[in-house]
């Protein structure tokens, strides 16, 4: 399976999906003009990485900002994880700045919607 590697630009997080390795990290702001345009090679991405994944899959999300319409997609994407748990152990770190309240708040929320998925809170060196 290919990996896939995104430039971050003003609007949108660099993204790295490494199968080989198990791992994911989106890092940068995220507030697409077509969120779930941007997101659609990320998450058929991740489809295809499932059917045959790693024993261990990390993903690494520091996201500085991000829209309603990333908020949601997140919100699939963690789905997405968590619908796929029993077949590779996956653990998330939501990295934040801790002078960006708004970022560990999401984080806590996402903690609690996803209550079968490992998630930890990273406080940014």
């Amino acid at each position: 399976m290919e990996n896939l590697t995104i430039e971050a630009t003003r609007y949108t997080p660099s993204v790295i999906l490494d199968a080989e390795n198990g791992f994911i990290k989106i890092m940068g702001k995220s507030y697409p003009e077509n969120t779930f345009e941007f997101y659609k090679p990320v998450m058929e991405w991740l489809e295809e990485y499932f059917k045959n994944p790693q024993v261990n899959t990390v993903v690494k999300m520091e996201i500085i900002y991000f829209n309603s319409s990333s908020s949601k997609l997140f919100f699939d994407f963690f789905d997405l994880l968590e619908e796929n748990n029993d077949k590779s152990h996956i653990t998330v770190h939501w990295i934040y700045d801790a002078e960006n309240e708004s970022a560990l708040e999401a984080g806590e929320e996402f903690i609690e919607d996803f209550e079968d998925l490992e998630i930890q809170l990273q406080e940014k060196e």
